[in-house]
């Protein structure tokens, strides 16, 4: 049985991604129960939907009357009390997107549990927690997914949808059907830390710090490099200081961590001195550039020799990533290329670019790297040797 397009959908949790998500539901159609434990944020969350869908119709994207039926459709609720919860007892789906903490997850489905039909679908917009660890907080745990948007919601246009171990195929497919349906592009990623976008994308940024604590090249020449010569939107220390150092250190932590401390995704002190400093990013003033007013950005050297070693580095760790994940079945070679297509706006799909570049010319610069540095972290894939050695491609 499908989600139906009228189905009311719940959302728990009204930060940017809640109210991001609740906005690309009731543009959809669905009417839409939001609900937090705090007012302040409920009424930034309701006037800044409210502002988002207007600019819709300032550019055209929606008329007036479509734009104020969809902030109509959506109900805010103040969950002062567990009883609040009991607005989203007609909802056919809830995706919560709460504070990135196992317990506060957990203890929220249980709730939710108790409130929703038997029917309801129960949803994690979780980045980096396991999604099996927040479906065994439940009785019927078989209804649990992870639906894993990126920010901002309405704007990118991949969601990641996620199955827990006890996760019915039915539920998988429904869900994947009702997001499709709100013009999304989705895939289907195993439940593994990182799932395929953020475990994927860790040597852009791990790789770019490496280089930089070991002095081969700064911050601007890098960025320069990926910009220049990889075709690339930004480079990893600008996105770094876009995303947010507590938020990037963060998730490349939890990744290590849940990988138990594999090295290919070991953090870089570097940046770890940064979020000890308050030197977020964009949003404190300072990260790896200085944002602040007055301040000017320093110049790359422009050397494309030294640009050309740089990104081919960062490129042959992505794709050897982007193959470890096919081999551990992370997703199918189609959705791993078509994630970071859109989920990090690539130039290329990583294992189609492995496949231009050449699997053998990969693997060999793979091994010198290896061999030189002694680390675990540089080690190829073994569906990568195997491919070099039988002469296969991905496309």
């Amino acid at each position: 049985m499908s989600i139906a397009r009228e189905a009311r959908i719940g959302v728990v949790g009204v930060g940017a991604m809640g109210s991001g998500i609740a906005q690309i539901a009731a543009v959809s159609g669905h009417p839409v129960i939001v609900v937090d434990t705090d007012a302040t944020a409920l009424a930034r969350g309701a006037s800044g939907l409210e502002r988002a869908i207007q600019r819709e119709t300032e550019k055209k994207r929606m008329d007036g009357a479509a734009a104020a039926a969809a902030i109509a459709r959506v109900q805010w609720h103040h969950a002062f009390a567990p009883e609040a919860l009991d607005a989203l007892a007609g909802c056919e789906l809830v995706i919560e997107a709460v504070v990135e903490r196992l317990d506060a997850k957990r203890d929220l489905f249980i709730q939710l549990e108790r409130v929703v039909s038997a029917e309801c679908v129960l949803a994690t917009n979780t980045s980096s927690l396991p999604v099996a660890a927040i479906a065994a907080a439940c009785t019927h745990p078989e209804r649990v997914l992870g639906v894993h948007f990126f920010n901002p919601a309405p704007v990118m246009a991949l969601v990641e949808i996620v199955p827990a171990l006890g996760t019915t195929s039915g539920v998988t497919a429904r869900t994947r059907a009702l997001v499709d349906s709100w013009g999304k592009t989705t895939v289907v990623a195993s439940d593994t830390p990182g799932f395929i976008v953020n475990r994927i994308a860790r040597p852009f940024y791990g790789e770019g710090l490496r280089l930089n604590d070991e002095g081969i090249a700064d911050p601007a020449t890098i960025d320069w490099a990926m910009r220049e010569l990889g075709g690339f939107r930004m480079g990893p220390f600008e996105l770094m200081d876009l995303i947010g150092h507590d938020v990037n250190f963060t998730v490349t932590r939890s990744i290590f961590e849940a990988f138990f401390y594999d090295p290919r995704y070991k953090p870089s002190i570097t940046q770890q001195r940064l979020v000890d400093a308050g030197m977020l990013g964009r949003k404190t003033g300072r990260g790896f550039y200085d944002y602040r007013e007055g301040a000017s950005r320093p110049k790359p050297y422009e050397d494309r020799a030294l640009g050309a070693e740089i990104f081919e580095r960062i490129l042959v760790m992505l794709i050897n990533e982007a193959i470890d994940a096919v081999l551990w079945r992370v997703a199918s070679p189609a959705d791993i290329d078509l994630a970071v297509l859109k989920g990090v706006n690539y130039p290329k799909g990583l294992l189609a670019w492995g496949d231009a570049m050449g699997l053998d010319r990969v693997l060999t610069r793979l091994t010198a790297l290896e061999q030189e540095y002694g680390e675990d972290r540089y080690r190829p894939s073994a569906l990568l040797k195997r491919m070099v050695r039988e002469g296969r491609r991905f496309t």
